[in-house]
């Protein structure tokens, strides 16, 4: 376990870190406000892209706006733990390198570990999670096992694909407050299909925000809209 060395990230700074968890090496960026923070949110990116990939460091920077810190890892077979060319785009490539990084199991792990490491050097604070369609897929087991988590932003997943059985089976432990969003017109996870997960999830402090267009295509204003709701309930 090994932190890289400080970057400058637009006037923020940025750590790289590197675990070992069960055998598995998990790379992690860590960024946070240079007077520190009190806050954190993990950031679980979405399939076929990685830790560092655009939309991430877009929430990033807009949580350390706020004084958040944030972290995130390469989630399974992504990233710099891709063996099978999912992160140059390859979609035919998702569940093979989902199952080939270890699937839930292993992901829930290996967040949980990377969290325990962060804390290490900066400390417990309250956490938050955000992350859609993969992001989700990764965030659900975690956010149902941990209680550290008090607030999450999910979405763009439904009960679809490598892990719709953990999907369907962890939703109801779910009991902290969660924002979720869908694209009506999602042409990769059915629509029906998101509102099920959404319907299983077992908070009561739950709300659906729901856009017109492609799964891609979450409007900018839900993004920051995101960024609000767990300033508000990260606490």
């Amino acid at each position: 376990m090994a932190w890289s060395a400080d970057t400058e990230f637009d006037g923020f700074e940025e750590r790289g870190f590197e675990l070992e968890v069960e055998g598995r090496f998990v790379p992690g960026v860590y960024w946070t406000p240079r007077s520190g923070a009190d806050r954190l949110i993990m950031l679980g990116h979405g399939g076929t892209t990685h830790k560092k990939t655009g939309y991430i460091l877009t929430v990033a920077h807009l949580l350390l706006q706020k004084g958040f810190a944030a972290m995130a890892i390469d989630g399974p077979g992504h990233g710099d733990r891709d063996t099978t060319g999912i992160s140059n785009g390859e979609e035919a490539e998702f569940e093979r390198a989902w199952d080939q990084g270890g699937g839930t199991k292993a992901s829930t792990s290996d967040w949980i570990a990377s969290l325990d490491f962060v804390e290490s050097e900066y400390g417990n604070r309250p956490t938050g999670w955000w992350g859609l369609s993969m992001g989700t897929m990764m965030g659900i087991p975690v956010v149902a096992k941990e209680d550290r988590i008090c607030a999450a932003l999910l979405g763009l997943m439904g009960f679809w694909g490598p892990n719709k059985s953990d999907l369907e089976r962890l939703a109801p432990e779910i009991t902290c407050p969660v924002r979720f969003l869908v694209q009506w017109d999602d042409e990769v996870v059915p629509i029906d299909s998101c509102l099920k997960l959404f319907e299983k999830l077992g908070t009561q402090k739950k709300t659906l925000h729901g856009n017109p267009g492609l799964h891609a295509k979450v409007p900018k204003f839900e993004i920051s809209g995101s960024i609000d709701y767990l300033n508000r309930h990260v606490r």
